[in-house]
């Protein structure tokens, strides 16, 4: 007998209703805090769309304790993993580089840092806005497969074989050139989605992407002959840098959503 075709693993639906992600919806399963239909659920379980789920408060009140925390990433810190001998940004994430002004009531505590990732990549040499988050579903709003989050970026670029034109690269560089990197680009063989790009100042860029491949900006920039000298995210969805300063942090707030 066949499955319906809309069946899915219970997992899956549970981050597809924004309860939570894969992995902690695993963990709140085993956990016994999960029931499909009134009855405690098994780790692996098919449901419908019809299936009631219910969680347990114990996993809402888990949910409640995990923090998101925006880094103003410096340049020659890695997002993710240490490589190469670079540091990942999370070591950044201290009381000494807690921003004094950050208007939320939170306060650091060691448990804070088990199981925080990065919700996207922002490579070594760029800076900016990073964010780092124990939740979820804040994860998978950023960087889930049907994400469209916007990301704001400023560019400073050079023009030229050689990146000779350094200055007013604006007045040297072509409209058609442009027209490209708003859309007609691909990477890896597959066409880029649309991008809002225009000129902030004469030697700079502003970029807004709903896509995050690796070295997007500069690999966009090559192709149209720009080279990039200086790369900062601005925002993220309705979240912005704003006044942190570089190497510091502050939690995200109750009040703010991307």
């Amino acid at each position: 007998m066949t499955e319906p075709a809309s069946t899915s693993r219970l997992n899956k639906r549970m981050a597809e209703l924004g309860l939570c992600s894969r992995r902690e919806a695993d963990d709140w399963i085993a956990q016994g805090w999960v029931k499909v239909n009134g009855a405690v659920a098994a780790m692996g379980v098919k449901v419908q769309p019809s299936d009631r789920i219910e969680v347990d408060r114990k996993a809402q009140g888990h949910q409640a304790t995990q923090v998101t925390i925006l880094l103003n990433k410096p340049m020659g810190y890695v997002s993710g993993q240490a490589e190469d001998g670079h540091e990942p940004a999370v070591v950044l994430i201290n009381p000494r580089t807690h921003w004094r002004e950050d208007p939320g009531s939170n306060r650091f505590s060691p448990p804070q840092l088990r199981g925080l990732a990065p919700a996207g990549r922002l490579d070594i040499d760029s800076i900016g806005l990073l964010v780092l988050t124990q939740d979820g579903r804040v994860a998978r709003q950023l960087i889930g497969e049907d994400s469209g989050m916007e990301k704001e970026y400023l560019v400073r670029v050079t023009y030229g074989e050689r990146g000779e034109v350094a200055t007013d690269v604006q007045k040297a560089f072509p409209v058609a050139q442009l027209e490209r990197l708003r859309h007609g680009l691909s990477l890896d063989g597959k066409p880029l989605k649309p991008a809002q790009v225009d000129w902030q100042n004469p030697e700079q860029l502003r970029f807004v992407l709903t896509e995050g491949k690796k070295r997007q900006i500069r690999r966009m920039c090559e192709q149209v002959g720009l080279k990039v000298v200086g790369l900062k995210r601005i925002r993220i969805g309705r979240v912005v840098l704003g006044a942190l300063p570089v190497g510091q942090w502050r939690y995200l707030g109750p009040g703010e959503r991307f």
